[in-house]
């Protein structure tokens, strides 16, 4: 209903005179009685789930839950009595991300699997730094916190756009696709209240992002589901189905795997342009696992340069004990050389603790790490410093499995391994322990027997 009404306020005098359903919610507000309302609503409703566009996208499959047309009428003139697009943006943005990050909070049932911390995708951003004519993609997008970001950057850093650049920012360089209908709707809410998309063609589609070859696009922002299985269906061109299926048909793929985590690198890898960007969040197992993980690795750092990688802290995520990184990588000309000459990784998790409420994860958190980033000049201008470290890729290759689970700091929390007792003299403690202990029931024991 909100978006219906700033439809209508967006709208032109012509188009507020046509019957489009979009436009309808001067015949909302005229309704003669409560049950004429509520029939026009229902229509309203079913008409723009088969619409084109951003709007169409926000009213698929669309249910109105108010049964009772007093409080349909009710709630229709509270809408009306707000002019919504004399709101700030701002206020609009974050009151829409107060409500995702609320529903986030019900992690069996909220947006907790895709809702990325904002200081995270803030940080992001601001070192992968987009340019107005980059063709910008999020595979698993959720609400579309990246995207988001991207287009409040451009804006932000490049005010002098011309028109035709501004209309290829707001209506073409952003796109985003998730599997799960729902949660594509909430990014094209998102899309809408922000000023995105206004354009015929969809910016936000429903569809699994593994099942086919992309589009390429200059840059990925993105944070795939952390879940390694899934089994989805595959229709073939005779129309049989394949219920169940484990792995994707992906000739363009370095390996074969049901590990949905190592698919999204390789899709990520497939997406880009050479010469393309990207940042993705990926769990531990990512940088460490065996067999297919490891050919995956291994192929990535041939044909991209992998120049950073930023260990998150634990407590920033809905869901407990999430450990995750961020892997920043250019995609190279196919060579026979090996893309990545060093990697530098960034410890934001060692002795760092934060929690959802007492503590929780700010922009100021991140700002050293977007201090030593260096966009422009990495391989001049970056230091090692306490938590920056610098492994070449002779380094990397020496560590065995290319395996990228790189850490250094000593962690307070864990006890202090070169101060620990020698074995000989822990076994006689305990013993001594038992012996006491065995001492002590056998006097219980006698107590018992008087």
């Amino acid at each position: 209903m909100l978006f219906l009404k700033i439809a209508w306020e967006r709208a032109s005098d012509t188009e507020r005179k046509s019957k489009e359903p979009q436009f309808c919610w001067g015949r909302l507000i005229s309704a003669s009685d409560d049950t004429k309302l509520a029939r026009t609503y229902q229509t309203v409703l079913r008409k723009l789930s088969t619409s084109s566009g951003l709007l169409g996208l926000i009213f698929t499959k669309p249910q109105s839950k108010i049964e009772d047309a007093a409080k349909l009428q009710r709630l229709v003139r509270m809408v009306d009595e707000q002019q919504w697009s004399t709101l700030d943006l701002d206020v609009k943005g974050d009151v829409y991300e107060g409500l995702l990050a609320r529903n986030a909070e019900d992690v069996r049932g909220g947006a907790g699997q895709y809702f990325t911390p904002r200081p995270v995708i803030r940080a992001i951003v601001e070192v992968m730094s987009p340019e107005p004519t980059m063709r910008i993609s999020d595979p698993a997008c959720g609400t579309g916190g990246f995207l988001l970001a991207a287009h409040e950057y451009l804006l932000e850093h490049y005010p002098g756009m011309d028109r035709k650049t501004r209309k290829f920012v707001d209506e073409d360089a952003m796109h985003g696709n998730d599997i799960v209908a729902s949660v594509a709707r909430l990014c094209g809410m998102n899309f809408f209240l922000h000023g995105i998309g206004g354009g015929k063609k969809p910016l936000v589609t429903i569809s699994d992002s593994l099942a086919k070859k992309p589009s390429l696009v200059d840059m990925v922002l993105t944070n795939p589901p952390f879940g390694k299985k899934s089994s989805f269906t595959v229709i073939h061109d005779d129309g049989k189905r394949d219920t169940e299926k484990l792995y994707y048909e992906r000739s363009d793929f370095w390996a074969t795997t049901s590990n949905k985590q190592l698919n999204f690198v390789q899709n990520v890898y497939t997406m880009l342009v050479d010469g393309g960007r990207a940042a993705m969040v990926v769990p531990d197992n990512v940088l460490f696992e065996g067999g297919v993980g490891e050919e995956i690795r291994r192929a990535l750092l041939k044909h991209c340069d992998v120049h950073t990688l930023l260990r998150l802290p634990t407590g920033i995520w809905y869901s407990a004990g999430v450990k995750a990184n961020v892997l920043f990588f250019d995609k190279k000309r196919r060579s026979r050389k090996v893309a990545t000459k060093e990697l530098w990784v960034y410890d934001l998790r060692t002795n760092k603790n934060f929690t959802l409420r007492q503590n929780p994860l700010t922009d100021d958190d991140l700002k050293s790490f977007i201090d030593v980033y260096y966009p422009e000049d990495r391989q001049r201008k970056r230091r090692e410093s306490e938590r920056f470290k610098r492994f070449s890729y002779s380094e990397l290759m020496e560590r065995g499995k290319a395996n990228l689970d790189i850490f250094w700091l000593k962690d307070d929390s864990l006890p202090d391994i070169d101060n620990l007792a020698k074995p000989e003299r822990l076994a006689s403690a305990i013993l001594n322990d038992l012996q006491d202990a065995m001492k002590a029931f056998s006097e219980v024991e006698r107590e018992l027997k008087r």
